[in-house]
């Protein structure tokens, strides 16, 4: 069993950073590989980025690439997602999600384990 809590969101300036974290119980943090999704009003849960069990692999959505970083520090169980370059499409409530593999897992229906959520807003 993990349990999964996120924090760091907020309200920011389109342009600004966040950086939002995902504390995880359970010993066997470092099995999972992890994951951050997101959900914005009305819309459907959708991928915005991926780390493998090890760290060493990342996945990206396109519209986050090259803005968006997922890190881990498997010694705190925690991962993080380093927001860059914010836009007001990037509001949404943002979920953290650990999924049983040591794989990198984009898809929503293989990860076991979700956090509450936490809601970032950036006004257009």
């Amino acid at each position: 069993q993990v349990q999964l809590v996120e924090s760091g969101g907020g309200l920011v300036q389109a342009g600004g950073s966040l950086r939002l974290s995902c504390a995880a119980s359970g010993r066997t943090f470092s099995r999972h590989a992890m994951g951050w999704f997101r959900q914005a009003p009305v819309k459907q849960r959708e991928f915005v980025a991926a780390i493998s069990w090890s760290g060493g692999s990342t996945y990206y959505a396109d519209s986050v690439k090259g803005r968006f970083t997922i890190s881990r520090d498997n010694a705190k169980n925690t991962v993080y997602l380093q927001m860059n370059s914010l836009k007001p499409e990037d509001t949404a409530v943002y979920y953290c999600a650990a999924g049983s593999s040591a794989r990198v897992i984009t898809t929503r229906g293989e990860y076991d384990y979700w956090g509450q959520g936490t809601q970032v807003t950036v006004p257009s």
